[in-house]
């Protein structure tokens, strides 16, 4: 079902405009032609001052010089009549059953951006983008996945960077593999060294015992060659004595002494060896937490994915209003190009498309100054817009053929009126 149009519009008295007629084609673009400072824009500022109400009265509504107030009146092709006259400009709306109605009505089918279409035009990328999601109802979804984007990712950019400088770090680091694993204490060297220096001693006492043993034998045996009727008892007292002496010497024999030289050389060399022990430590943790970081670099990668993913499918699936129309980046694209890369048929394509999608009930859009264009995209233009059936009502600096009609000092040329009688009867052009 296309939007309402507008079937025919007359203007008295407003801003440049004198009098003026003109019934818009159905379908495609309709150019009112002209030189500067004729009026053309003024019909424009008529018709959106006529539909969108007292926000697009111009400040100075009334033509300089005249003495009657504005008129203006548009027929819609549902039948609506809408009129603005008399001293205050009063807006009346009347149906095709006679019943009144006022900007409430007209609120329903008129879109904001139809009467005002060059301020969508002219809004930043980022702005358009953004009226178009509201408008198709996923704005909010596609922020809230963008700031869960953003922050992912600048989680990540941390989280990447801290584990470079790990890595850095842990490669600057020297390592030395014949240190020991933990860290040297001077106590328990010490510890050892005296539990050794104990034992030896035992180990000299015993030695001791040994010779002190031998010369008790030795005092034994000139005892019993003193006193031969004691040698029964020296006797057993030799024999244990020789029983006590060669356990002892046995056991003399089988110990060992222990080196200490190895503590003593920790000891002296312990601050060296714990230096190596804190490098290698601080190495090993560099590389560890390294690898953590990198864990949670590719962790907030996968995140990051699965977020423009949704993104992608929220895009995907929404209604836009041209085929190869989407969303990129927060900015719109259109046949793969970004606005600044657009040419001026696909920029009025995609501005007419979203005003269309913003009230489909609203059927028609007002351009201001097509002149930059060249005939070829104003001809590519217009027939987009008959083929979508929307009507586009525009201004242009030329009296060339390309123009529906001129206005000439607020007045359409070739358009019979009770000032100029003697002109031809006005016929509505076609483009």
């Amino acid at each position: 079902m296309n939007g309402i149009k507008i079937n025919q519009l007359e203007i008295e008295n407003v801003k440049r405009i004198k009098a003026v007629k003109i019934e818009p084609s159905a379908s495609g673009l309709t150019i009112i032609g002209g030189d500067n400072n004729q009026g053309k824009t003024s019909v424009l500022d008529a018709i959106a001052w006529a539909l969108g109400g007292d926000r697009y009265r111009p400040s100075q509504p009334v033509r300089n010089g005249s003495v009657i107030p504005p008129n203006l009146h548009i027929v819609m092709d549902n039948g609506l009549v809408v009129e603005r006259k008399g001293k205050n400009s009063d807006l009346k709306v009347t149906d095709p059953s006679g019943k009144k109605g006022g900007q409430q009505l007209l609120n329903e089918f008129v879109s904001q951006m139809a009467l005002d279409l060059p301020k969508f035009m002219e809004a930043s990328g980022r702005e358009k983008a953004q009226t178009l999601l509201q408008i198709i109802g996923v704005g909010d979804q596609l922020s809230q996945l963008e700031n869960e984007e953003k922050e992912r990712y600048n989680e990540r950019l941390y989280v990447g960077r801290t584990a470079d400088q790990k890595e850095k770090f842990a490669k600057e680091q020297p390592y030395y593999p014949d240190a020991p694993k933990e860290l040297v204490s001077p106590s328990e060297l010490i510890r050892q060294q005296q539990e050794i220096l104990a034992r030896n001693g035992e180990n000299q006492r015993k030695r001791d015992r040994a010779l002190e043993l031998h010369a008790e034998r030795n005092r034994l045996a000139e005892k019993v060659n003193r006193l031969k009727e004691e040698l029964e008892q020296y006797q057993k007292q030799l024999i244990q004595a020789d029983h006590d002496m060669q356990i002892a010497y046995k056991s003399a024999e089988e110990l060992r002494d222990e080196s200490t030289a190895e503590l003593e050389n920790s000891i002296a060399n312990i601050e060296e060896i714990n230096r190596k022990v804190r490098a290698n430590l601080d190495k090993d943790k560099a590389e560890e937490d390294a690898r953590e970081y990198r864990r949670q670099y590719e962790e907030l990668t996968k995140q990051i994915m699965e977020t423009r993913k949704k993104k992608t499918d929220l895009l995907l699936h929404a209604d836009l209003p041209l085929p190869e129309l989407a969303i990129e980046d927060g900015e719109l694209i259109y046949k793969g190009q970004k606005w600044d890369n657009m040419s001026g048929s696909d920029r009025l394509k995609v501005s007419t498309a979203i005003v269309r999608k913003l009230n489909p009930k609203c059927g028609f859009v007002l351009l201001d100054k097509l002149e930059q264009m060249d005939l070829k995209t104003l001809q590519e233009f217009g027939t987009w817009l008959e083929q979508e059936g929307l009507q586009a009502i525009a201004t242009r600096v030329s009296t060339g053929d390309e123009c529906s009609i001129i206005i000439e000092d607020g007045y359409v040329v070739g358009q019979k009126h009770p000032a100029m009688p003697e002109q031809k009867e006005w016929k509505a052009g076609t483009f």
